[in-house]
């Protein structure tokens, strides 16, 4: 098993909105970041160099939270102007606005069909829409405080919400019932989201800590207390290995759930790292802060460490460091990790810069310092690199798939040719597509 780990390296950074940078998505096929602001507007970054950005005015307050379709081919954006508002991704800026709550709406998100959205806001409330004509189906109503964010599971039968009524509460969609609160102490806990496993959760919270919980069992799994600011945004790396926290400390740590470990701290934004977030595949990762800059980071470090194989087995690490996470006795992580080695060629391509581009990009890089879990010299001295090690209690992984990986394996092993299930794939998601668009310019021209 190879056990050096390469470097998250900063690849572009965009610089457009005139305040804080409060939420990042990646669309599915990379070539899209949206990012929402507190200067009300939503913007589209093409990740081809030659390619304009697009901006999107419409929100009459700060945008809190943007999210992509499954399909990329809508974005949704949340605001302070109590509205959701769904976007064709596109230089016409075509959108289609709806009266969301009675406040602040907080958080947006579509389930993993694409059919329906989930806003939380400052009313108290968690809603849940039909995606088309965004029809009102149902409301969440058992916080007593603002609700911070809230989220799908990836089979869509579950939400997440978190609040500042320092609760974290799992709700059954069909039921509508709520199923279990978890309880925050110390804070609340800015920021939740599932495992790609869907088995359990982690929450940002205000208490500078990271927890991560089994929904299942209703056990507390890991608390990193990594930080020595808010965190605000987190994010799983798709495989479910990692994750990565954004936070007031103007830092981000990247975790490996696996070791229970900070293997990174990066160093990038000047003031606070406000949102965070991985691509489709893990293979980048985007993060905004209140410096108003959009930064992308290309991971490295995901396909270093599971390249000969996969790993079963949690290790134990010894060090005489203060252990960075506690941890019972399971992590349920997906075990197979074909998700990490899907295409690449195609951001590769994306990222492929001018000299004048790269020349720009090495002067911005001197100001990032990345610490890694090895201590070693680097090539490039503009990198420091200091040792950052833990140790946690040994556990075993449980034997997981992820869908992507099965469909993977699956198509390996003789079954549908890969090229025949791309061609497939893609002819659907362009019939979604087409049917999305429809409705959404439906909207536009006949009032909804």
């Amino acid at each position: 098993m190879t056990s050096a780990l390469s470097d998250p390296t900063l690849e572009r950074h965009f610089k457009g909105h005139r305040d804080t940078v409060t939420s990042v998505d990646f669309s599915c096929n990379m070539k899209q970041i949206a990012t929402g602001s507190v200067d009300s507007r939503v913007m589209i970054w093409n990740m081809k160099p030659q390619m304009r950005a697009y901006r999107f005015d419409g929100h009459k307050d700060a945008v809190i939270s943007v999210h992509f379709s499954p399909s990329g081919h809508l974005v949704a954006s949340a605001s302070r102007d109590k509205t959701v508002r769904l976007w064709v991704p596109s230089m016409k800026a075509e959108s289609t606005v709806f009266r969301a709550h009675t406040a602040t709406v907080r958080s947006v998100n579509f389930s993993g069909d694409g059919q329906t959205l989930v806003t939380a806001s400052d009313d108290k409330t968690i809603k849940v829409w039909t995606t088309h004509r965004q029809k009102f189906l149902f409301s969440l109503n058992q916080h007593i405080n603002w609700v911070r964010c809230a989220k799908f599971s990836p089979d869509d039968r579950l939400i997440v919400s978190s609040s500042d009524d320092k609760t974290i509460k799992l709700w059954d969609k069909n039921s509508r019932e709520c199923i279990h609160s978890f309880y925050e102490h110390a804070g609340y806990a800015n920021y939740v989201d599932f495992h790609p496993s869907g088995t359990c959760i982690a929450a940002a919270s205000t208490d500078n800590s990271v927890k991560v919980w089994d929904i299942r069992s209703h056990k507390m799994l890991q608390h990193y207390k990594v930080h020595s600011g808010v965190v605000n945004s987190l994010s799983f790396h798709p495989a479910g290995n990692f994750l990565i926290t954004a936070s007031s400390d103007s830092t981000m740590k990247v975790l490996d759930l696996v070791e229970g470990k900070l293997l990174y701290t990066l160093h990038g934004h000047q003031g606070p790292v406000t949102c965070v977030a991985f691509s489709r595949t893990g293979e980048y990762f985007s993060s905004g802060g209140s410096d108003e800059q959009v930064m992308v980071w290309k991971s490295n470090f995901d396909c270093a460490e599971f390249s000969d194989g996969v790993r079963l087995q949690h290790k134990t690490a010894s060090s005489s460091q203060t252990p960075t996470a506690t941890s019972t006795t399971h992590f349920p992580l997906n075990s197979h990790t074909s998700v990490l080695h899907s295409k690449t060629s195609d951001p590769a391509q994306q990222f492929k810069r001018q000299d004048s581009q790269t020349a720009a990009h090495t002067q911005s890089y001197r100001q990032i310092g990345i610490q890694s879990r090895a201590s070693h010299s680097h090539a490039n001295g503009s990198l420091s690199i200091s040792s950052s090690t833990a140790h946690q209690t040994q556990t075993q992984s449980l034997p997981q798939h992820s869908p992507q990986g099965q469909a993977q394996s699956r198509a390996s092993d003789g079954g549908i040719p890969p090229g025949l299930a791309n061609t497939l794939e893609h002819i659907i998601g362009q019939l979604d597509i087409l049917t999305q668009i429809g409705q959404i310019l439906h909207g536009v021209i006949f009032g909804g």
